[in-house]
């Protein structure tokens, strides 16, 4: 998993990379954890949802195919007020991911 940020007063943008290690997938989704008070207000290349500090990001309908080695990406912009951590707890269709970056 590789977690990218740029950020600027009270927003920032965020690509995500996750590599499949396990076998071939028809359809993903990723989910991971925000420390503080972050709010997704959109996203590309995936569907993404948030309840509290949990967010869930689904394939969208072209890229749902992860073959196994493959890294899909996805991006998000959001909000957050007081101070921007880094996500925890990533998980590709609930494995562990293991950061990179």
């Amino acid at each position: 998993m590789r977690w990218t940020a740029d950020q600027w007063g009270t927003g920032f943008t965020a690509n995500v990379g996750v590599t499949n290690l396990g076998a071939a997938r028809n359809s993903w989704s990723v989910t991971f954890t925000f420390p503080g008070d972050q709010r997704v207000t959109g996203a590309w290349n995936a569907t993404v949802s948030q309840s509290g500090s949990a967010v869930t990001a689904r394939n969208a309908g072209w890229n749902g195919t992860l073959p196994a080695g493959a890294t899909v990406t996805f991006g998000l912009q959001a909000t957050y007020s007081g101070t921007n951590g880094r996500p925890t707890d990533f998980r590709l269709d609930g494995a562990t991911c293991t950061a990179t970056g």
